[in-house]
């Protein structure tokens, strides 16, 4: 992956206006971000009618409003921003292809799903525009909220060179990086993105369940581990992935690792092989930190491999 920055360009630009169908969360964030920064947001389009105007009462300059089965009244902005879940996206350029053709251009799409390539927008190509993708390496979970994290954010981008060129522009303007991967990559890049997002939240919820059988509330075992992961992550981003770890296979601790084990085996035994992949995991990056020695390393291999608690190592 290579960060692009931005090119620097003296000269004023005129925005393009914007339309984005699927004013949820994350078109929510988009519009109202955008619309902070000049960018005229013509229409927003939503299943649910009262999603889109409650974005657009959030607008200074008022959009029009609209349903999914009004999508033959959307404006033809510059831009088409569509935000709604990947399995809709396909059918979304075939039915704007149809509503679309042949009025003004030059006219450009994004998308803005990490699995798929801007090839999914193919109808709208066909129809003269050029497509391609903008996803966000973020995770937005209200919309005014989430405009707030859509700056300085990180965001992918592929497709035409046209529609790319506009995705970038766009990043510039919320004072974010882009970084452009290869179409055919969509789905591995954003399964990868996973296991830094959702998987992470999973996680902390085995954790949560965990504690649990000790008696821990929900509320009170957040409060102490959330202090945990921002230092984790503090420690990563200051000293890398192998120079932050710190566990008992970063210090060769074979004795607390059985400990662990067998617990798990006894307490928990649905979380045993979580456990094990994990940890196993961890090992190269012990190695490479240099607390972890390689004898000790091929012991704890063979140990989490055996499949045997404590008990049946005897």
């Amino acid at each position: 992956m290579v960060k692009e920055k931005p090119k620097e360009n003296h000269k004023a630009v005129r925005k393009p206006s914007i339309s984005i169908i699927g004013a949820g969360r994350l078109g929510g964030a988009l519009a109202l971000a955008l619309a902070e920064r000049g960018y005229a947001i013509e229409g927003l389009m939503a299943r649910r009618l009262s999603r889109a105007q409650r974005i657009g009462k959030l607008l200074e300059r008022r959009a029009i409003a609209l349903s999914e089965k009004q999508l033959n009244l959307l404006p033809s902005s510059d831009l088409i921003i569509i935000t709604t879940p990947d399995d809709l996206i396909d059918s979304i350029a075939h039915k704007l292809a149809e509503t679309q053709n042949g009025m003004r251009g030059p006219r450009t799409v994004l998308h803005t799903s990490g699995a798929l390539a801007a090839d999914v927008l193919a109808p709208l190509r066909r129809a003269g525009f050029a497509a391609g993708s903008l996803h966000p390496l973020v995770s937005i979970s209200e919309s005014r909220l989430g405009a707030e994290l859509l700056t300085n954010a990180f965001f992918s981008v592929e497709g035409d060179q046209a529609a790319v060129s506009v995705a970038k522009s766009i990043v510039s303007d919320l004072g974010g990086e882009s970084f452009k991967i290869d179409s055919r990559c969509k789905a591995l890049y954003h399964a990868a993105a996973n296991f830094s997002g959702a998987f992470v939240i999973a996680l902390i919820q085995e954790t949560i369940a965990l504690w649990g059988k000790l008696g821990i509330a929900e509320t009170d075992a957040l409060a102490a581990l959330l202090p945990l992961l921002r230092g984790t992550a503090d420690n990563v981003e200051k000293l890398g992935a192998a120079g932050g770890l710190g566990s008992a296979i970063a210090r060769g601790d074979a004795g607390t690792l059985r400990k662990h084990l067998d617990v798990l085996a006894r307490e928990a035994p649905h979380s045993l092989e979580l456990y094990r992949i994990l940890s196993l995991r961890t090992i190269p990056l012990a190695l490479e930190k240099g607390t972890l020695k390689p004898e000790a390393a091929k012991e704890i291999t063979a140990l989490l491999n055996s499949g045997k608690s404590v008990g049946s190592e005897k």
